[in-house]
């Protein structure tokens, strides 16, 4: 998938009551331990932070990751997030 596809792909967080939490836009994972994820997504750079965080699933072809364990707090690089929406991004 070339790279203006996979910034296109859709992103969607879904941390449900035990602690499970599924992504998609997933482009890759760039460092994991325990306590944090980072990775690059469709939307820009996030990091999931936590306690016992494990990886269950991961296809980057599909953009996929699953994560278990108690995730604290998730964030996102703001240098992306300032830009806005699509149209911002597209007639900004």
């Amino acid at each position: 998938m070339a790279n203006e596809e996979k910034m296109r792909m859709p992103h969607t967080l879904n941390l449900d009551n035990d602690g499970n939490l599924k992504l998609t836009g997933v482009i890759d994972v760039t460092n994991f331990d325990e306590n944090i994820v980072s990775l690059e997504t469709s939307r820009g750079m996030l990091s999931v932070k936590g306690e016992n965080l494990h990886v269950e699933g991961l296809s980057l072809e599909k953009g996929e990751l699953t994560l278990t364990g108690t995730v604290n707090a998730m964030e996102y690089d703001d240098n992306l997030m300032n830009r806005g929406g699509i149209f911002a991004r597209l007639f900004g």
